[in-house]
């Protein structure tokens, strides 16, 4: 046998297994896993520490806002970019390239295709971790990285599938375990759904407009952010899940009927899921109906995963009660079974209604976040880490605290936000005995305060945990010696003969490309159902006759409040309720959406609805803006918003505005023809207006400052058809 050296590999060795009679040996590639696995742990450090940095800027706005870079509105798409696809991500690939090579008897296709899959991964989250702080933004959650950095997150992610794929398809065993299953549902969902989310026009290297518009950007969008949920945060680690909590229980899983159940139904429902993100908005009622029943029916494939998972350990809890990786899973499971168990709750309208905009959706994915992912990535860690550097866990001492810190931590994270939603949902819902509403929005951000201190601390105990697990991993690796090439040996792949009474799903199983054909089929039923009615029949976006293209300077203004992140707080979506129409003025209709490229919806109040911001009794003068802007607490006493005191000096890059007005006009927003050469004088001129006006009030600021464009825009807001509940649709 050829002498191996250490972390490399003779050509002739990986092309011509060696053969014994007819047992071939082979070499598992643990280099790359130990690549993923350190990524994962460190990725995992930093993206939880911005979250906690985020968490606390509740609480201490003035201390912990570091504008422009760091205030709120930028950091928290960097830590849910971080935490989902630099922690996540890397976790997902390090239990694949383990598990993906034992279950298939063989190494990886290619080393290169790992390593470029590797530092090409690495690259695209460090250009997140710079892009977005520095205000480069689409603005569609989980999706929020500009159009070079997606073409990127294609191409990597293409190499990672072709390698995959490759491996499978030279396999040593013929059967394809659960696990596999799922792994390839994921590469090929999160392809469709990365490039369809991802469609826009660029402007410039680093600034793009949606391909989509209004209602439909928001179908496309919750398509895609249910789905990221579903297919980068779920299915790879169900696949994870049914590969890693047997091994480390040494059992079997419970059932091989049930796992096949759980895999075909649960990949065909969840994408029909989206638009329950969309309750009570103006996404058409056909559509949401159909959210609401697929996510309800969710909950039967995803508890046949937990009861799969949960029974494999039968007979086993005396194991679970002494080994600390158990504990890690058991818990990971139980919050995968509560959080797939609240999802379809909270997809019931009535319960939408109390739920959506407030924190106890910010507690539902933490459950699923924190519990699910970050539970099982740790499990995963203790029992694989020690197996490649061929030596004990440092300290199983140490491990027990980190299972218990976190534990701690996910409990005094998620309670306080449960108690908050349900709090500003009854405070922004209760009104006096005279028919007035009871509290004004700042006393409900006031009265939130403890509970995200108590978030905080929750925070804080899930990285303490994390850091502890850091340095325990450290000393394991210190302590043995990474096997990066691991022996194995296997019968070479036979021609197989089906026998009787075999399951008809065993075919299946044997033909991975019908396999992957019939995933994605499957996984295109929902999205196609949904989304071609509503973008090819017109009474679903009914259009408005008095909502008219932004001017250029509100344009401008509207892509700096992108910039800002201001989506992340603030909602652009009235619902039909008595409480909102009250305090924020008329509904929101789909026709006033049509020129918003990408849509302004929101997720969260964290502050109040600006939807109708420039209308009826709603509009504030341009001095209020102004000082708002500048210093938010001076003006409302109280405020945890960011200051933006910086874009008095900042001025306006107005050689963006022919371009945008150009892009625009590609999308179909109706500027005359040659606008976009005198762009710039209308822009201008609206400028010195709003100066104008500001200096009537003793505030001399330049007409070329980014603080005029954003107000600009703040008084558009909802004018075009303010509190007319008659607004002619055409």
């Amino acid at each position: 046998m050829e002498t191996i050296k250490q972390g490399s590999f003779a050509k002739e060795v990986l092309q011509r297994p060696h053969t014994e009679g007819r047992r071939e040996t082979f070499y598992y590639d643990n280099a790359i896993v130990r690549n993923f696995a350190a990524a994962t742990v460190i990725w995992g450090v930093v993206g939880m520490l911005a979250g906690l940095w985020a968490a606390l800027q509740l609480v201490l706005p003035e201390s912990l806002n570091i504008g422009p870079w760091f205030n709120f509105g930028r950091l928290r798409p960097l830590h849910t970019n971080a935490v989902i696809f630099a922690f996540v991500g890397n976790g997902i690939f390090m239990g694949y390239y383990y598990s993906i090579q034992r279950l298939l008897k063989t190494r990886m296709w290619s080393d290169l295709m790992g390593k470029i899959h590797f530092w090409g991964w690495q690259a695209i989250i460090v250009a997140a971790a710079i892009t977005l702080p520095l205000g480069f933004t689409t603005s569609k959650e989980y999706a929020e990285l500009e159009w070079p950095i997606d073409i990127a997150i294609t191409l990597i992610w293409v190499v990672f599938g072709w390698n995959m794929f490759a491996t499978i398809l030279k396999r040593r065993e013929r059967h394809l375990y659960v696990a596999i299953w799922f792994y390839i549902a994921t590469f090929v969902t999160v392809a469709v759904l990365h490039i369809v989310n991802s469609l826009a026009i660029p402007v410039s290297f680093f600034k793009s407009y949606s391909a989509f518009a209004g209602v439909q950007d928001a179908l496309v969008q919750w398509w895609y952010g249910h789905n990221a949920v579903a297919f980068f945060l779920t299915t790879p680690y169900l696949g994870l899940m049914y590969y890693f909590l047997p091994k480390a229980a040494n059992r079997p899983v419970y059932s091989y009927k049930l796992s096949i159940i759980h895999f075909w139904s649960l990949i065909f429902i969840y994408i029909w899921a989206g638009p329950h993100h969309l309750l009570y908005t103006a996404l058409p009622n056909w559509a949401q109906s159909l959210g609401i029943v697929f996510s309800f029916t969710l909950i039967f494939p995803s508890w046949g995963g937990m009861i799969n998972g949960l029974l494999t350990l039968r007979g086993a809890w005396d194991k679970v009660r002494e080994d600390v990786i158990l504990k890690f899973m058991v818990v990971a499971v139980t919050c995968y079974g509560m959080a797939t168990f609240e999802g379809p709750m909270l997809s019931l309208k009535n319960i939408n209604a109390i739920s959506h905009f407030t924190d106890w959706t910010i507690a539902h994915v933490h459950v699923g976040g924190l519990g699910w992912n970050g539970f099982l990535t740790f499990g995963i860690l203790y029992w694989l880490v020690p197996k490649i550097f061929r030596t004990e866990l440092y300290s199983k001492k140490l491990a027990n605290v980190h299972f218990w810190i976190g534990t701690l931590g996910i409990l005094f994270y998620a309670i306080p936000m449960y108690i908050a939603g349900f709090m500003q949902a009854s405070m922004w819902k209760q009104f006096t005995p005279s028919g007035q509403l009871k509290y004004q929005f700042l006393d409900t951000v006031t009265f939130m305060k403890p509970f995200y201190a108590t978030r905080g601390l929750g925070g804080a105990l899930f990285v303490a945990g994390a850091i502890i697990m850091m340095y325990n991993l450290w000393k394991t690796a210190k302590q043995g010696k990474l096997l990066a090439n691991e022996q194995a040996e296997a019968p070479a792949l036979e021609k197989y003969t089906a026998h009787k009474g075999e399951h008809w799903h065993r075919w299946v199983e044997r033909k991975p490309t019908p396999m992957l054909v019939a995933t994605l089929i499957v996984i295109l039923i929902g999205g196609a159902v949904e989304m071609i009615p509503t973008f090819l029949v017109k009474s679903n976006v009914p259009t408005i006759a008095s909502v008219k293209p932004y001017t250029p300077l509100e344009l401008q203004g509207r892509d700096i409040y992108v910039r800002e992140g201001c989506y992340t707080c603030h909602s652009q979506m009235i619902r039909p309720f008595r409480s909102e129409t009250e305090r924020y003025g008329e509904y929101s209709k789909a026709g006033e959406f049509v020129y918003d490229f990408p849509f302004q919806w929101g997720s969260k109040r964290t502050g109040p609805d600006l939807a109708r911001e420039g209308a009826g009794n709603n509009r504030k003068s341009n001095t209020w803006h102004y000082n708002h802007l500048d210093d938010p607490q001076a003006i409302s006493t109280g405020s945890i918003m960011p200051a933006y005191s910086f874009l008095i000096d900042a001025r306006l890059d107005t050689a963006s505005t022919p371009g945008k007005i150009k892009a625009m006009q590609t999308l179909g927003v109706p500027y005359a023809k040659g606008f976009e050469l005198e762009a710039n004088k209308d822009l201008m001129k609206q400028a010195n207006e709003i100066a104008s006006d500001l200096k009537k009030n003793n505030i001399n600021v330049p007409a070329d400052r980014e603080v005029l464009a954003v107000i600009a825009y703040l008084q558009r807001l909802g004018t075009d058809i303010g509190n007319n509940k008659t607004a002619q649709l055409k």
